[in-house]
């Protein structure tokens, strides 16, 4: 099956698994390009290189690195910045934008309901308020695999509000609260490059949903490249409605380059 054929899909998998961060920038760190996508992960398998506690957690781990990259493609920059020892702080915003490419359900739950959460004042989040979330998930256009009992609901829940967690964007164990999330300069400039990428015009980029993944409002995104601006790391002009922006890198795949160059 294509990756891209499973870009609706909303797989309580995956995030009950949750984000595997550590794990993931491990088998990337380690990763043979020379290989096949299956052969890594088989390699994974049989070496266990990452220390995984239980012959499960591996199997599991490579499981979902199988169903959420393409070290090849489309994630061929994260894999090469893992591979470089990128500072794993600076490697996790953009890890979870590439991880969105293809979760349905961690991006419209980070993008719509985190987010109007935050957006709307919000101290805390519960559990609960999630599961509710989630009973409208066919109207959002997502699909799951399978229906689900109100047990799995509870572990997506929970696994989409550890998620958050695990990226910085709330802390706590029971009730989570927001925190103040800051990206990254070399982070916002690698999203920027990723997003020019999809051919998305200086306007519709400022704008785009993707920057809510992280919290940021467009006034957010705008401040930020204003600041750049005037330390020369790109240029951005607006007069009325035209707007210009030039990014140092022609690519998202030069740009990680010059990161751990």
């Amino acid at each position: 099956m294509k990756a891209s054929s499973r870009a609706n899909v909303a797989s309580s998998f995956t995030v009950v698994k949750g984000a595997m961060i550590e794990e993931t920038y491990a088998v990337f760190a380690a990763w043979d390009f020379e290989r096949s996508k299956r052969e890594n992960l088989d390699r994974l398998r049989e070496q266990n290189f990452i220390g995984a506690k239980s012959a499960t957690w591996l199997r599991d781990v490579a499981k979902v690195l199988n169903r959420r990259f393409d070290p090849a493609g489309r994630d061929r920059p994260l894999v090469v910045l893992a591979k470089h020892g990128l500072p794993v702080e600076e490697w996790k915003p953009l890890l979870l934008w590439h991880m969105t490419r293809d979760e349905f359900l961690v991006r419209d739950f980070l993008e719509s309901w985190l987010f109007g959460a935050y957006d709307g004042g919000a101290f805390r989040v519960h559990t609960e308020d999630v599961e509710k979330y989630l009973g409208d998930i066919g109207k959002r256009g997502g699909t799951t695999e399978h229906a689900w009992s109100e047990q799995t609901t509870k572990r997506v829940a929970a696994g989409l509000l550890k998620m958050a967690v695990d990226f910085g964007l709330l802390r706590g164990s029971v009730a989570k609260e927001f925190v103040s999330f800051h990206l990254p300069e070399r982070s916002f400039l690698y999203l920027l490059h990723a997003m020019r990428d999809e051919k998305l015009s200086p306007s519709k980029l400022v704008a785009s949903r993707e920057w809510r993944l992280f919290l940021m409002r467009p006034s957010d995104v705008e401040h930020e490249l204003l600041r750049l601006h005037q330390y020369r790391k790109l240029e951005y002009q607006v007069a009325g409605s035209l707007v210009q922006l030039s990014l140092p890198c022609a690519s998202t795949r030069e740009y990680a380059e010059r990161m751990v160059a």
